[in-house]
């Protein structure tokens, strides 16, 4: 069954790779279908797919909603009412149940007015002997104009609005330069950490990927090297009810026993204004590696944020590179993001 993702657009593939992430935890087999500007159609199949995707949903951050596709055509006002002429409506709408339409243009795609189109679709269901009700309905249509049209029924949305309570300003101790809450939780997605496991991230700053990890479900360590910002992760992490150990430490020699970890997610310093411990940046990468690589399960990934190459440490210690993709965030700073897989 065919399904589209409604992409936030901030990024470039780590949408995706969330999607992706999240997918295989919930075991879901999928295979790609259409990836269109800003919207990614999947064709998923096995198990309880509308209650997974539901759980799913609470955990993406770089999502708008999820839509099980009912047809996709070209933008064109009388292709896209025949094609929901001809539609069958089983799969989507049950008999007594109430619906609405509503319509999302993705950028500049598409000439085809918003409120006419969902009154056209609207009127094309109702002939079908459903009735509408646009304040409380039991079954909300999505109509995405991007490359292709895309119609379908919303099976969960994602609440971006709490990353937004949690922008790293309203947090009860901020420190400029840290990630935002939505690339923090994609991040923690891509790493596959699950309820109950374990995610680690050895340079925590203010604990931003902690909180998201926590948010999963994760218990969450962290080592801190600057004691005031360890005292501030630590507020913000209570803040948020989190299941946590944080330590004042070097992330070059860990306190935890060897493969004990389940999933790693860190941002490490650059050296442009980072307090370092170490003889070098050289040697704080080598070595927090290696401590990345023994601290964490066989067959598990650590995710890195960096703004230099690290392929070359995590490769020496023992890491697989499995993934790598960049993302511009301003004139003088690119991200690469890193996964790895210690096998």
């Amino acid at each position: 069954m065919l399904y589209a993702f409604e992409l936030s657009g901030e990024h470039a593939i780590l949408p995706a790779k969330e999607i992706y992430a999240c997918l295989l935890m919930e075991g879901l087999q999928y295979r790609e279908h259409s990836s269109f500007d800003q919207c990614l159609v999947l064709d998923i199949t096995g198990d309880s797919i509308h209650e997974k995707l539901g759980f799913i949903a609470g955990r993406l951050a770089m999502c708008h909603h999820i839509v099980k596709v009912l047809g996709i055509c070209e933008i064109d006002t009388e292709k896209i009412i025949a094609m929901c002429d001809r539609s069958d409506l089983s799969g989507h709408l049950s008999p007594g149940q109430t619906y609405v339409v509503r319509a999302k243009r993705i950028k500049h795609h598409g000439n085809v007015n918003r409120e006419f189109i969902e009154g056209r679709l609207g009127g094309s269901i109702f002939r079908k002997g459903f009735r509408a009700n646009l304040r409380d309905p039991d079954v909300r249509f999505r109509f995405i104009m991007t490359d292709m049209a895309i119609l379908g029924s919303v099976v969960a949305s994602v609440d971006r609005g709490d990353y937004e309570h949690r922008a790293p300003h309203k947090k009860p101790f901020f420190y400029p330069g840290v990630l935002m809450p939505r690339v923090a939780r994609a991040l923690v997605n891509i790493s596959q950490v699950k309820t109950g496991e374990t995610l680690f991230d050895p340079f925590s700053g203010t604990a931003g990927v902690l909180v998201e990890g926590s948010l999963v479900g994760a218990h969450v360590i962290g080592i801190e090297v600057r004691r005031k910002i360890s005292h501030g992760a630590r507020m913000n992490l209570e803040e948020y009810n989190a299941d946590y150990s944080l330590l004042v430490g070097d992330a070059c020699r860990v306190p935890l026993k060897d493969a004990c970890i389940d999933a790693i997610v860190t941002d490490p310093p650059y050296g442009r204004s980072a307090a370092i411990r170490a003889e070098s940046l050289h040697h704080l990468y080598s070595d927090s590696f290696a401590e990345m690589y023994r601290v964490l399960r066989m067959g598990r990934l650590a995710v890195v944020v960096s703004e230099i190459p690290v392929t070359g440490f995590a490769e020496k210690v023992g890491f697989s590179v499995i993934d790598k993709f960049t993302q511009k965030v301003h004139k003088s700073l690119t991200r690469t993001y890193t996964v790895l897989y210690k096998d």
